[in-house]
């Protein structure tokens, strides 16, 4: 299986008022989330990607009463956009983001593409904060989150895998970035009281690397909790894996919990189950202890006569050896399946303990 091309990423808020700067703002906090932001950018821009994949949701801009596709792809070869006199201006791979659609056709999912589509504060402000240049090469994908129905985290989260399968298969090195969240709730009632509990409870379940925990929040619970946003987490968790952040930090704001995240460490190895499959090698000794394990003739002939028992198989000399011992600390060791040594193991003590 091929090792993904993913390097990293980020997940960081995106709230107008780090441009807009109102009195009612905590500077400190402004300058503590640019900071983080900023160190996350340096050490992803030193993994010299080959691609920054953005993914953001539309705040009612774009994709609203007109149109509101689930997922949407820039594949124009610029995207432009201004915000409280801030411009942005960033290339967009053109052919390379055709080709990404095409793949997510090839493999169940439909999303829009668009080559006018601007680029507004949710993309601008971490991209700035990330400090991607205008020469970097900037995937916009937009999510809808704002307007029902939007599509469930389950499906941002295996469209993100899929896009990390076909920028893999592209052999792109990419880092996925997600703009959003956590908790608020703009233009309602309850702007002032963003959920600080359910914010550090998520991120509780994401400190270890469990960033498929996310798909476990319900639409509901999403929108409860000011958190409906989280779907381009979602996306990015889909794309990034399992994998620890390498930081993770939170600043609360009268309105919004802000939580930046990144990841530019290797992924680490995948962990040897407990309980492997069958390698070829290994079959012929599986299958003179399957044998042990659930046939009384074979476990009679096994008991009789070891090295006998062990000519009827095609063993090497270790497995051989092991097999006449019956040592179960061998055979675990050679990465045997554990459970038919076990119970092998079990049926022969019994029938020497017998014999005695």
């Amino acid at each position: 299986m091929n090792r993904t091309t993913v390097l990293g990423g980020a997940m960081l808020p995106h709230a107008p008022q780090f441009f807009t700067r109102p009195d009612t703002e905590s500077k400190e906090t402004i300058k503590a989330v640019e900071d983080v932001a900023a160190e996350i950018g340096r050490q992803l821009r030193a993994l010299k990607p080959d691609l920054w994949i953005m993914i953001a949701n539309d705040h009612a801009q774009q994709f609203f009463h007109n149109c509101a596709p689930a997922f949407t792809l820039h594949t124009g070869g610029e995207a432009r956009g201004t915000f409280a006199g801030k411009t942005f201006q960033h290339k967009i791979p053109s052919e390379i983001s055709f080709e990404i659609v095409r793949e997510l056709y090839r493999n169940g999912f439909d999303p829009a593409f668009s080559s006018t589509a601007e680029i507004d504060y949710a993309l601008g402000i971490p991209l700035a904060h990330l400090g991607v240049g205008p020469d970097d090469m900037v995937l916009p994908i937009y999510v809808n989150a704002y307007l029902p129905p939007q599509p469930t985290i389950e499906r941002c989260y295996a469209f993100g895998n899929a896009l990390a399968n076909a920028v893999t298969k592209l052999g792109l090195r990419t880092v996925v970035c997600a703009s959003g969240g956590m908790s608020h709730f703009p233009g309602t009632d309850r702007y002032s009281n963003p959920d600080l509990a359910f914010d550090n409870s998520v991120l509780d379940r994401m400190r270890d690397g469990s960033l498929k925990s996310l798909i476990g929040y319900t639409a509901e619970q999403l929108d409860d909790t000011g958190n409906i946003e989280l779907r381009c987490w979602g996306m990015a968790a889909g794309a990034l894996g399992d994998r620890k952040p390498d930081v993770m930090v939170m600043n609360p704001s009268w309105h919004h919990n802000y939580a930046s995240l990144g990841w530019w460490s290797p992924p680490a190895d995948e962990v040897t189950p407990h309980y492997p499959n069958i390698r070829p090698e290994l079959v012929q000794i599986t299958s003179a202890l399957h044998a042990i394990a659930h046939d009384e003739s074979a476990r009679q002939a096994y008991h009789a006569n070891p090295d006998a028992y062990a000519d009827r198989y095609q063993l090497t000399g270790e497995q051989r050896f092991a097999l006449i011992k019956m040592d179960f600390p061998a055979f675990v060791a050679m990465g045997a399946h554990p459970l038919t040594p076990f119970l092998a193991n079990m049926h022969v003590e019994r029938m020497r303990k017998a014999a005695k």
